[in-house]
């Protein structure tokens, strides 16, 4: 049974949670952690026994021949100068969510991936989860798709303290954030898993005083189907996602993570086409993960190269059409 040494960066609640789910399988171990700070990166390593080594310098933890993988929970705008560090020095990488700022970003970081022979894998936890596959299993019971339905709308506990004049990180451009790239990719991903790559994107928007959108909604069209999507950091929905066929309805508790799932059909009937989950949330993108390193493969046929690039491109074209441009941006800007 292969084991998989993790070095971790960003110390964030997220990472916190990571760590949790990955406790659950016997084929992780937590040897490093990155943090800018010794203190704040001892305090976090103080958590875990055996106890990890804690580096301020990413480069010498990447060097580290005690960390086999890093997963990346970094501010977005580092999550693709953090992960070629990594993968240059020979380290497989799982990517927190969005994988990078822009595409220039995606296929800079997919080209090392490639030059490095390592595993490069978007942590986007939803589509891993077993009520996932179910969906994807069970699509064909809906006929001919014509709709997908989906949003994120979750008023953030940060926006009250932006409204007081103080911008956290959750709202701040110069870390790639705001509501699209926090919440709306959670629509997007499934929607390009599923689909693949659209033919047209309309997007709107509201833009806060900071330069980051607080929410907004896109109308998206492939040959014979539509999708609208809708995502807001300063507002709640709580609507279901769907998946609309001429034969049936699939309805999806939430998309951003996906715990209960029926076919609606035109006959009145209904089918609880449900799955049960064992395990934490997370624990199925470090599964997939650990599968991949264990077969030699380089890319998840899930969470793939291509649906992470589609996903990038759609965020892209969202912003350039409300004017998001983020400092990350550089001479690849968007506008």
């Amino acid at each position: 049974m292969l084991q998989v040494r993790f070095g971790i960066i960003g110390t964030n609640w997220i990472t916190e949670r990571f760590i949790q789910a990955a406790m659950e399988s016997d084929q992780f171990r937590l040897t490093a952690v990155y943090s800018r700070s010794q203190e704040k990166g001892s305090a976090f390593a103080a958590k875990y026994e055996p106890r990890p080594a804690v580096y301020t310098d990413i480069s010498e933890m990447a060097a580290s021949d005690e960390v086999d993988a890093v997963y990346i929970a970094s501010p977005n705008s580092f999550h693709a100068e953090h992960a070629m560090i990594c993968m240059n020095h020979g380290k497989h990488v799982l990517c927190e969510k969005p994988m990078a700022s822009n595409t220039a970003e995606v296929h800079a970081m997919m080209k090392a991936a490639r030059e490095n022979n390592v595993l490069l894998m978007e942590a986007l936890k939803s589509t891993m989860m077993p009520n996932f596959k179910a969906v994807r299993d069970n699509m064909y019971k809906l006929g001919r798709i014509r709709r997908y339905f989906a949003g994120y709308c979750q008023y953030s506990s940060r926006y009250d303290a932006f409204q007081q004049g103080t911008i956290l990180n959750a709202f701040n451009p110069e870390f790639s954030n705001g509501s699209l790239m926090d919440l709306g990719v959670y629509c997007i991903y499934p929607m390009a898993v599923l689909f693949g790559r659209p033919e047209a994107v309309k997007a709107e928007g509201i833009k806060l005083s900071s330069g980051v959108d607080g929410e907004g909604s896109l109308l998206i069209r492939y040959p014979d189907m539509d999708a609208v999507i809708m995502h807001s950091k300063i507002s709640d929905s709580y609507l279901p996602a769907e998946i609309q066929g001429e034969n049936g309805t699939m309805v999806i508790d939430k998309i951003n993570q996906p715990y209960d799932v029926k076919i609606y059909y035109r006959d009145g009937t209904i089918e609880d086409i449900t799955q049960s989950q064992t395990h934490e949330s997370m624990f199925y993108e470090l599964e997939e993960f650990i599968g991949l390193l264990e077969t030699g493969k380089r890319e998840s046929s899930m969470n793939s190269h291509e649906a992470t690039l589609v996903t990038a491109e759609i965020a892209e074209e969202a912003r350039r059409q409300i004017g998001l441009v983020y400092p990350a941006d550089g001479k690849n800007r968007v506008n």
